[in-house]
């Protein structure tokens, strides 16, 4: 039966889980970060055997927490294993950026149509990038040995990994809040200077057209940023 817990105990249950659990932000566990899976086993809604890259030490220890009946971990979300690192080939890289939007730390650094490489310090092995290349030029190297769970992992690690994660959503905020604010500028100048960019369009019905065009994609980019 879980826990009936109080708004305030939630949230501080909350806090202590994911201050436990690795911060790979894998997303094995089915949640798409280490904080969505602490909150839900906080709330009652996830079990507390869905980390691989915690393993048994990781079930333990949210085990203590919880107050649950240790389990062993379930096989649906994978095994636990030795920690690895992505590398890259790079002669084989063509510079497509997509591992670099899926790092969930940053630990890819390139850019578009140049070669990349993996920082090895900031990589967790979450393996997020190997299924999006393209040219299938990403291997993992077992940096580890036998050590698996958090005999491969450190806390200092994981507290580099967590606060890698939080920087690099931070930053997507700002880009997209970036974007918004380009795509509003953008269209109030056409929208300003309707003459100039229907240049050769005698016909009313079509300026009004391109005019509704051009008002709905602007509703639409101030939407986006009030959303924000």
């Amino acid at each position: 039966m879980p826990l009936q817990l109080t708004a305030p105990e939630t949230q501080a249950l909350f806090i202590a889980l994911n201050d436990v659990l690795p911060q790979t932000q894998c997303t094995r566990c089915g949640f798409p970060d280490c904080a969505s899976y602490a909150r839900a086993m906080a709330e009652g809604q996830a079990a507390i055997n869905q980390c691989p890259p915690g393993g048994q030490a990781g079930i333990e220890r949210l085990a203590a927490l919880t107050g649950q009946p240790m389990v062993l971990l379930n096989p649906e979300h994978g095994t636990e294993g030795p920690r690895h690192v992505a590398i890259i080939d790079e002669a084989w890289c063509i510079g497509c950026t997509l591992c670099i939007k899926a790092c969930p730390t940053d630990a890819i650094l390139g850019a578009n149509k140049l070669m990349h490489t993996v920082i090895e310090p900031w990589c967790t092995g979450c393996e997020l990038c190997i299924p999006v290349c393209p040219v299938d030029c990403i291997a993992l190297e077992n940096v580890t040995g036998a050590d698996a769970g958090w005999a491969a992992w450190s806390a200092d690690q994981a507290h580099t990994a967590r606060e890698r994660y939080t920087s690099r959503q931070q930053r997507l905020v700002r880009e997209e809040a970036a974007h918004q604010q380009q795509q509003v500028a953008k269209a109030e100048h056409k929208l300003a200077d309707l003459a100039t960019h229907t240049q050769g369009t005698d016909n009313a019905p079509e300026v009004d057209r391109k005019r509704a065009i051009i008002e709905a994609a602007l509703a639409k980019a101030r939407a986006k940023q009030n959303q924000g």
